[in-house]
């Protein structure tokens, strides 16, 4: 027989790759991090000596899922500036509460706080766009979470950089040491949004990424006063902008995406783009609904991401699943838009498509990282199972996740995580609310 590190088995098996495939009595046999091949159990039993065998009943074996866009570290800002407006939440809410508290510290304390949030809820890949990019990506390395750490670039200071040259410097740095070969974290450039960069530092941006290589990912047509701000400073809508600064390419992650019209989509297609829309923060800030089923229509790739926690306020991307399904089929009066196969590839191989990260996670293939979610359909609200990927979709709770794998390291067990303290960084997050309540300023 041979040895393997672990062997997974499952009711059902969801690889992802074939989408829409469903499997059962498989085993997935894992060995150095990586999935080593997936075959029938019985076979299993028979090739197979595991140093550790995992048996979930009712269960169903998913790829991690990968959350395409969030701000970790503003966990500790859940609830500061709720009720808002997008523009009036940054100008009144999010950016004084940042220019009073942002520093390496929130940054780790809050980064911290996301990751045990995230894994609980089955996410193994996050994408990051906060400043301190060094910090988060230390963080996740420490509690072995995957990630796209994406350094922020602005024209406005900040505790972390002065301009938009010094932001590049240092993620230029950042790409260089030590993340250049690291087997959980990658970087890329984040232009906060248009309207926070002039034409000449989109052209420096250009040059820099192309130079190191790395994605580009941007909040962009985000809400309409967005656009209307565009137009009025600069006599085109944001998303020429970048077009004319040439980052509209396969490197490109545009983030939200709401306001894009339809030769807009389809040249975004043409290109490659890929799109990352985050439905619950969409709504909660009342920018709008993005035009999903038009984005798939157009072989756009879409992924999900929660957005940060001060503006969705859950990082829980099955709430993102159903939400961006049922949505779309709302706003295209078509109950077909978006079928639940379709949101789960969306949070799933969808994700790290637009990451970049695809040829090593995203879904349950040989030599894959071993990057796997176990979730309990044995519950209630999810029985009785007629479609494994509808219950999925449709009627499953974060926490009916069980186990948590990140390259092959089981990071949550049977809900109870393994090489992470929760209550010390409940502890910590309730330093912080007491630190920030009673200073009386945001």
């Amino acid at each position: 027989m041979q040895h393997c590190d672990t062997l997974i088995v499952p009711r059902w098996t969801v690889p992802g790759s074939p989408v829409g495939d469903v499997l059962e009595d498989r085993a997935v046999a894992v060995s150095d991090g990586r999935i080593r091949e997936v075959l029938p159990r019985a076979e299993a039993e028979g090739k197979y000596q595991p140093s550790v065998l995992i048996e979930r009943q009712d269960h169903a074996l998913i790829p991690g899922l990968v959350n395409a866009h969030t701000h970790a570290a503003m966990t500790l800002f859940r609830g500061l500036a709720d009720d808002l407006p997008l523009e009036a939440w940054l100008h009144e809410g999010i950016w004084p509460a940042e220019r009073r508290w942002v520093s390496a510290e929130m940054v780790r304390d809050g980064t911290e706080l996301a990751v045990a949030e995230m894994l609980r809820g089955g996410v193994t890949c996050f994408s990051d766009q906060y400043f301190f990019p060094e910090i988060v990506a230390e963080a996740a390395a420490d509690l072995g979470m995957r990630a796209v750490v994406a350094t922020p670039v602005l024209d406005v200071p900040s505790q972390w950089a002065g301009n938009a040259s010094e932001y590049l410097q240092k993620g230029a740095d950042l790409v260089h040491d030590p993340y250049s070969d690291h087997p959980l974290v990658r970087t890329a450039f984040a232009p906060h949004s248009t309207f926070a960069l002039s034409d000449a530092s989109f052209a420096e941006l250009r040059v820099v990424a192309d130079q190191l290589d790395v994605r580009v990912q941007i909040h962009l047509h985000e809400t309409a006063a967005e656009v209307e701000i565009s137009l009025r400073d600069h006599g085109r809508r944001p998303f020429a902008r970048l077009e004319d600064a040439g980052l509209v390419n396969q490197s490109l992650l545009a983030v939200h995406g709401v306001h894009l019209d339809d030769t807009e989509i389809h040249r975004f297609a043409e290109a490659g783009v890929s799109v990352t829309h985050c439905p619950s923060s969409n709504l909660k800030l009342a920018s709008g609904i993005a035009p999903v089923a038009k984005f798939r229509e157009a072989g756009l790739n879409v992924a999900l991401g929660t957005d940060g926690a001060a503006s969705n306020n859950l990082l829980d991307m099955f709430t993102e699943m159903r939400t961006a399904a049922l949505l779309a089929k709302a706003a295209s009066a078509d109950a077909s838009a978006v079928p639940a196969v379709d949101a789960l590839h969306m949070a799933t191989l969808g994700g790290a498509r637009a990451l970049g990260v695809e040829h090593g996670t995203g879904s349950i293939e040989e030599g894959k990282w071993a990057d796997l979610t176990c979730v309990d359909l044995g519950q209630v609200n999810s029985q009785p199972v007629y479609d494994v990927i509808s219950q999925l979709v449709y009627a499953t709770r974060a926490d009916q996740v069980s186990d948590v794998w990140v390259a092959g390291r089981h990071q949550l067990d049977q809900g109870r995580y393994t090489q992470i303290d929760a209550d010390g960084l409940i502890a910590r997050g309730n330093e912080w609310r007491e630190r920030i309540a009673t200073t009386g300023e945001i």
